[in-house]
């Protein structure tokens, strides 16, 4: 059986929920380097994913900011958007 990469996973997980913040990429894909993944599936694979900086509460009660990643799909057919370059 082939081995599943963390992309192999992140892209699941993008089909299935459309963005995605470095803790729930450590909670739900065991990927402590979330921001490695996007870096190889944005280079060398062409996806379109976009950051955007969230505002989270933190455990002092003060707020900070978080990237939080999301993938651009096809509004039709709901496939991941790749561009080739």
């Amino acid at each position: 059986m082939a081995k599943t990469t963390h992309s192999d996973r992140l892209l699941k997980y993008f089909k299935e929920y459309g963005k995605i913040t470095s803790l729930q990429a450590i909670q739900d894909l065991g990927n402590t380097r979330l921001s490695a993944t996007i870096h190889t599936l944005r280079k060398r694979e062409g996806y379109a994913i976009y950051t955007d900086m969230v505002e989270v509460s933190n455990r002092f009660g003060g707020t900070t900011q978080i990237a939080q990643y999301t993938i651009e799909k096809n509004p039709l057919t709901g496939e991941l958007v790749k561009y080739n370059f």
